[in-house]
């Protein structure tokens, strides 16, 4: 159910499916397929299990080569079996990357960090989001990597919608988690890592930014950056970060976590640029 990773900033056209669904229509839809009973993730095939499929078997091709060539010299050989046993060892890396992990790395979700898995499944930390996204019992599974047993009953529709509410939720719990304590810490470190793109104003030189919402309800406008220097807010460079909605940040981060860590926290910008027409400023009338 994973999205191909080498595409980049899936968000945006999933988040503008999620909002012209009708909820009624999306829920009805499932029922006819799932009972509500007994609400779990189904991937269908699992992004795992389709890598497994995908990726022939290197013991077996090397049994081939073996059989063919036996005239090789003992160098190729034990440079072929390197090889070979690098690429597994990247394999075995990539079955365990988790959900949370992969839609992290994705290009243009550099702004998120990853949410604890403790934190998600505090029900109490989740409180209002079940009305909020639909297929929420299924995104809600699919976040935390539990198994289904009844994969093959969705569509490929449906796995569609059902990634699209993940990405949605995840987004939600973002927002209250970078509040907490460990969320801030995450936050923390991707500022000093420039993760949150610079300042574009010239008088701020370079100061690093954090990510701001101008609204806490989610499809009401796109996340932007805001400069704690100069106190105003930007477009983020990156048109894929662009994309992203403003509330899975919120209006309130940026300045908990500035009042969290007060060395932060920046003396304003002194100059301001003065518009001249041959060396002379120009006056209002």
């Amino acid at each position: 159910m994973y999205r191909d990773r080498g595409v980049g900033g899936g968000m945006g056209a999933t988040k503008t499916e999620i909002g012209n669904l009708d909820r009624k229509r999306i829920n009805d839809a499932l029922d006819k397929h799932l009972e509500k009973s007994s609400p779990s993730t189904s991937r269908g095939i699992n992004g795992k299990e389709k890598e497994r499929i995908s990726v022939p078997s290197t013991s077996a091709g090397k049994q081939h080569d073996q059989s063919a060539s036996l005239s090789k010299n003992k160098c190729s050989g034990e440079e072929s079996e390197s090889g070979s046993e690098a690429s597994d060892v990247s394999g075995s890396d990539g079955d365990d990357t988790s959900w949370i992990a992969w839609f992290c790395s994705l290009r243009g979700n550099e702004f998120f960090c990853e949410v604890d898995d403790e934190y998600i499944q505090d029900d109490f930390n989740l409180c209002g989001l079940s009305s909020q996204v639909p297929y929420y019992d299924y995104a809600l599974d699919l976040i935390l990597d539990v198994e289904s047993s009844h994969g093959d009953m969705f569509t490929d529709e449906q796995n569609e919608l059902v990634e699209s509410a993940a990405e949605m939720l995840y987004g939600l719990i973002h927002a209250r988690y970078i509040l907490t304590g460990k969320g801030m810490a995450a936050m923390l470190e991707k500022y000093k890592n420039y993760d949150f793109g610079r300042c574009p104003r010239v008088y701020c030189c370079g100061q690093p930014c954090l990510p701001v919402g101008q609204s806490d309800i989610s499809r009401s406008s796109t996340v932007k950056i805001y400069c704690p220097k100069c106190e105003d807010v930007y477009y983020p460079r990156s048109k894929n970060q662009g994309n992203i909605d403003g509330a899975y940040f919120g209006t309130t981060f940026p300045h908990l976590i500035l009042m969290s860590y007060p060395h932060l926290k920046p003396q304003k910008a002194s100059q301001r640029y003065t518009p001249r027409v041959f060396g002379f400023k120009i006056h209002k009338p």
